[in-house]
């Protein structure tokens, strides 16, 4: 072997590190949007933290004429599908269409910078979006759960299923949802529209397909996405849950308690923190739902955490699932990555976890919505 000097070797080395480092990419977002005042101020939002991981007022776009509004953002990540939405500070305020229904996400693959071009004509006017459907059953609220934490305090929305009220002495199995606005509710979807979890499971107890379960949805707020993944805050958050929610509940509700009667669910960030919850606290959960979750992308790694666990395998089974499209493309590697990491901890198809694709489908409410009935037979099965 030809000798390399040490000087040369370690210059050899960086030339190489820093080939392997993607370029930035330049992306100019371009809006037209006729008839706002003057005083308005025009926000982007979407799934990069340069566009504030969907914090609806975080990013402002600059006014370039009475009708254009203009943002440049500066991505350090490689190839990605970049999905976003427009507002006007809040989502009671993003746009929408002539009917007044909040407008689907705007997508671009950014392979090379580029400028992208958008119109909005209509938006909502801080009332309830206009969209089909409710609520279906019996829905409690409870405000303000947790004041004095080290994270903010929030809502929680509790669905009851059929005939709770009926016989006192039942008590139900608990699934713990994430997100919890865009459950069952279109009217308080952060898009308009919900995974009607609501009407979902109410078909399925009915029908004898489901056990009868509590859904506990726990509304998500602006750190959404530090709470969501790992972090301090994630730990934070997983603490409130465990701590304050479930207690709460289990304390207000006929619940069975146990873990082994007690799952969680999510989806995208929410499908991650599920699947910590989980993991981390296996004591208290014994399942989870965890749909198009972020894994290992970008800067978040969730799958080293699992591949360096040394103890004895923990009693859980995860139902995973993704689509195919767009986002859910980027997601794949660290789904695949996770699922190799669990089979090297012991788990198998079938016994230990489910795992579901749909190629057809995107990062979306509506589309979680149609795979939950698979996850809720998989995970409460009926008796």
């Amino acid at each position: 072997m030809k000798f390399i000097p040490p000087l040369l070797l370690l210059l050899l080395l960086a030339l190489t590190a820093s080939a392997q480092v993607p370029s930035s990419k330049t992306v100019t977002f371009v809006l037209h949007t006729p008839g706002l005042p003057d005083t308005a101020q025009v926000y982007i939002t979407g799934n990069a933290p340069e566009l504030g991981n969907w914090n609806p007022g975080k990013v402002e776009m600059e006014r370039t004429s009475s009708t254009s509004w203009q943002k440049e953002i500066v991505l350090r990540e490689p190839l990605m599908h970049l999905e976003y939405k427009y507002t006007l500070g809040s989502w009671e305020h993003e746009a929408t269409d002539s009917t007044g229904a909040p407008l689907g996400n705007f997508t671009v693959k950014v392979e090379s910078s580029l400028q992208v071009k958008n119109q909005v004509k209509h938006w909502r006017d801080g009332k309830a979006p206009s969209a089909k459907g409710g609520v279906t059953g019996t829905v409690r609220y409870h405000q303000n759960l947790g004041t004095g934490n080290t994270i903010p305090a929030r809502d929680l929305v509790v669905w009851l299923p059929p005939n709770y009220d009926q016989d006192p002495r039942k008590r139900y199995p608990v699934l713990y949802m994430h997100d919890g606005q865009n459950l069952f509710d279109p009217g308080t979807s952060s898009f308009g529209v919900d995974w009607r979890i609501d009407e979902t499971a109410d078909s399925l107890i009915r029908a004898g397909a489901i056990e009868p379960i509590i859904i506990v949805g726990i509304n998500n707020n602006e750190d959404r996405m530090q709470e969501y993944t790992p972090g301090d805050k994630g730990s934070a958050y997983m603490d409130f849950v465990v701590n304050t929610v479930k207690p709460f509940v289990d304390s207000t509700y006929r619940t069975k308690p146990d873990r082994k009667y007690t799952a969680t669910g999510g989806s995208s960030a929410g499908g991650t923190i599920a699947f910590m919850l989980a993991w981390e606290h296996p004591e208290v959960f014994s399942r989870a739902i965890c749909m198009s979750p972020a894994f290992k992308i970008q800067q978040i790694d969730y799958v080293d955490d699992v591949l360096a666990y040394k103890g004895k395998k923990k009693d859980l089974y995860f139902y995973i699932d993704n689509g195919g499209i767009e986002l859910e493309e980027q997601l794949q590697l660290g789904i695949d990555n996770m699922l190799r990491a669990l089979q090297k901890k012991g788990y198998r198809d079938s016994k230990n976890y489910t795992w579901v694709k749909d190629p057809q489908a995107k990062h979306f409410e509506a589309a979680w919505g149609k795979r939950i009935p698979q996850a809720l037979k998989v995970l409460f099965p009926a008796k």
